[in-house]
């Protein structure tokens, strides 16, 4: 038998049908936030996943809030299938700019190591605010759903290898 494109995007979207996804939303820069979540959300909802959304003040605490719902979920009985991380870092004129962009992308690929969890890392790091809706705007790169996609495609391999 034959399978065709449209036979394996049935497939794919089975195999995150239903999967309980967290997001954990940096707000430093609140309308830039605001069109990463709609990527996101968007990208997860239209392939049948179940979203948490976490907001927090910034990227560097994103990784943080991800590791506390992530164990709070677990104590639940309810854990999350996946994690995307969103948020946007500029730069400025300090360091701050590096620890804050090099830290947030270092805490979430720990997290997502130690726990062998799929994650999608939507944190912007630029130069400008112009390349930041460049990035995040869903018509342009969306990267929210970028981020959204990298997870679930994570999720897909996971769910798969476990079969």
């Amino acid at each position: 038998m034959v399978s065709t494109r449209s036979d394996r995007a049935g497939e794919e979207a089975e195999l995150v049908s239903g999967a309980r996804v967290l997001i954990v939303e940096g707000r430093y820069y609140e309308a830039l936030a605001d069109e990463l979540l709609a990527g996101a959300r968007a990208a997860l909802e239209a392939a049948g996943a179940e979203v948490d959304i976490i907001t927090v003040p910034g990227a560097l605490e994103v990784p943080v809030a991800a590791e506390i719902a992530l164990d709070g979920a677990e104590l639940a009985g309810e854990p999350y299938e996946a994690v995307v991380g969103l948020g946007c870092v500029i730069r400025g004129e300090t360091y701050h700019f590096e620890i804050v962009a090099g830290e947030s992308a270092r805490g979430l690929m720990d997290l997502a190591l130690a726990h062998g969890l799929p994650l999608g890392n939507g944190i912007l790091t630029v130069d400008t605010e112009a390349q930041a809706w460049e990035r995040a705007r869903v018509t342009e790169g969306n990267k929210g759903g970028g981020a959204a996609q990298a997870a679930l495609a994570l999720l897909r391999l996971k769910r798969r290898v476990a079969a």
